[in-house]
């Protein structure tokens, strides 16, 4: 499937969570089958490109492509979650969200030390999440230079604060707006 066929698989839903936003919801694509297996697809080449050792991906929705990728090209894969879900000692970072902080972890024995990870995750927004994720992989020893999205909403500016931080970003498909 084409990106365009993609694009079109994604619904929006309009004033969620609040009004005047379009929330684009992945549920539509992730639950039809070819459009899944293809956003996969055009995903795992860019991770190929990048010649990653290793996929990262975000809980909860950088879980479902980013395993997907991971399988698709034989890699691991490194789940970056939400605090208390690793039953091991893990090494965490704290950042900033709209209204407060949030907390992300990792087990830091996942990595081998200059592994060249490549994040994965469904939307890049402000940054906040995947700034924390390639924050927190550099800090366990992964080289984090690409990230891929499913979608970009490149008016809230996180790929271009991704690429500040010395990260290539690759998306599928762009909205504009918030």
């Amino acid at each position: 499937m084409t990106r365009d066929e993609l694009k079109a698989l994604v619904r929006t839903v309009p004033d969620f969570p609040e009004p005047g936003i379009q929330f684009r919801d992945i549920t539509t694509l992730i639950s039809h089958g070819l459009g899944l297996s293809a956003a996969i697809g055009h995903m795992a080449q860019h991770a190929r490109e990048a010649q990653a050792h290793a996929i990262a991906g975000m809980e909860a929705r950088g879980f479902i492509f980013g395993a997907g990728v991971a399988t698709q090209l034989g890699l691991g894969f490194i789940p970056v979650r939400k605090p208390g879900k690793l039953p091991v000692a893990t090494i965490g970072v704290d950042y900033a969200l709209e209204y407060g902080t949030d907390r992300l972890e990792i087990d830091p024995g996942a990595i081998t030390q200059q592994e060249r990870v490549v994040i994965v995750d469904d939307l890049i927004a402000t940054g906040g999440t995947a700034l924390a994720t390639v924050d927190l992989l550099r800090q366990a020893g992964a080289t984090v230079e690409h990230a891929v999205f499913a979608i970009d909403l490149p008016d809230l500016g996180g790929a271009d604060k991704l690429r500040e931080a010395g990260v290539e970003v690759a998306s599928l498909m762009a909205f504009d707006g918030a």
